[in-house]
């Protein structure tokens, strides 16, 4: 896998945290880049940790299924994407965001919540063969920054966003899955 595709992988995949983190910034009364920065941390930990723990537990069964891999890093990339897409649509809950707060178990829920869809593309890494290391690196930055990102943009705009993002990462995720399966094919 080339970096740039890894970079647009690690870029969905944090939409979610980015989607959450706007919502957060929208229960601060004035923005904090302590606080943005906690938010970063627990979303960037939890989504690096994720694929790492996929990873692990794909590469115990990646060399027996290896001829069907890439139909797996479709199906796999193509449900957690069609899945973000789908959430973007729904009319959520709303959640009061201006009683929510940045304790640990906030944070830890929320991270969590948001990190599932990374432990899914850490087994397809493994039937891939990527460099874990530098993956979990990659994926634990990007969510870190866009969550700052998603702090600021959350206590300037409000929600307004949320939506957008979550259907811009499953978009980019289905596409992922496509190019992996139509490459493997043969067609690309």
């Amino acid at each position: 896998m080339a970096i740039l595709e890894l970079l647009i992988i690690a870029t969905g995949l944090a939409m979610d945290a980015f989607a959450v983190s706007i919502c957060l910034g929208v229960s601060l009364s004035e923005f904090s880049l302590k606080k943005a920065i906690k938010v970063g941390l627990y979303f960037g930990l939890f989504q690096g940790i994720m694929p790492l723990l996929g990873y692990l537990l794909g590469n115990q069964f990646a060399n027996k299924i290896v001829t069907i891999d890439h139909w797996i890093a479709f199906a796999l990339l193509g449900v957690i994407g069609i899945n973000m897409i789908k959430e973007s649509r729904e009319k959520q809950e709303e959640i009061n965001y201006n009683q929510v707060n940045l304790g640990i178990k906030t944070m830890l829920c929320l991270a969590i919540a948001t990190s599932i869809d990374a432990l899914a593309i850490g087994v397809t890494f493994a039937f891939l063969q990527v460099d874990i290391v530098f993956s979990v690196i990659s994926i634990g930055v990007i969510t870190l920054v866009l969550s700052v990102i998603g702090v600021k943009i959350g206590n300037l705009f409000g929600c307004r966003f949320k939506s957008r993002a979550e259907f811009s990462g499953g978009l980019v995720l289905v596409l992922m899955g496509v190019k992996i399966l139509v490459e493997h094919l043969g067609l690309l």
